[in-house]
């Protein structure tokens, strides 16, 4: 597997199948990136509409696609990383998880990773990266955020979609 951006991971996930509809796994105490619990929210993802660029100073994210399939473009510009200037895209649904395929742009490398197709998984983002959305499936897909600590907007960096070039 290609490497992510440094403090990006997909972590697989637990779905147990029954014929009255299955049980998906989200994020457990015992799992490594597991760092404690301020809340949990859903947010909604339209089809072709973008969202984004944010950037939590202190927390990291914990997401799962509960309902229908989203990208995530997440960009590193922290001065000290080894993935600086690097940009990672990931497509979580509740059926599976993908990658894009690798591109340049601008001197920046898109890193994508394989994950076997079908795969529930979970999204972790360290603080200090920034990300953004948009739904890829038809109507309104839904995401679960697991995060450390209540939500304070002054913990978090805002930037207009123009504001980071990228491609989707």
């Amino acid at each position: 597997m290609e490497p992510l951006i440094n403090g990006v991971s997909v972590t697989p996930l637990k779905r147990i199948y029954t014929p009255k509809g299955d049980v998906l796994h989200a994020l457990k105490a015992s799992d490594a990136d597991y760092c404690g619990f301020g809340e949990a929210y859903f947010s909604e993802a339209k089809k072709g509409v973008r969202k984004g660029w944010k950037r939590h100073r202190r927390m990291k994210l914990n997401i799962v696609v509960v309902s229908g399939a989203i990208r995530f473009i997440i960009y590193d510009d922290r001065p000290s990383s080894d993935t600086r200037g690097k940009f990672c895209s990931v497509i979580l649904s509740a059926h599976g998880a993908s990658f894009d395929d690798c591109q340049s742009m601008n001197e920046c490398e898109w890193f994508s990773a394989i994950v076997e197709k079908g795969v529930y998984a979970r999204l972790t983002v360290d603080p200090m990266l920034w990300m953004a959305f948009e739904g890829v499936a038809d109507g309104t897909s839904i995401l679960l955020d697991i995060i450390p600590e209540l939500h304070n907007p002054e913990e978090a960096d805002k930037l207009e979609l123009s504001e980071i070039e990228y491609n989707l």
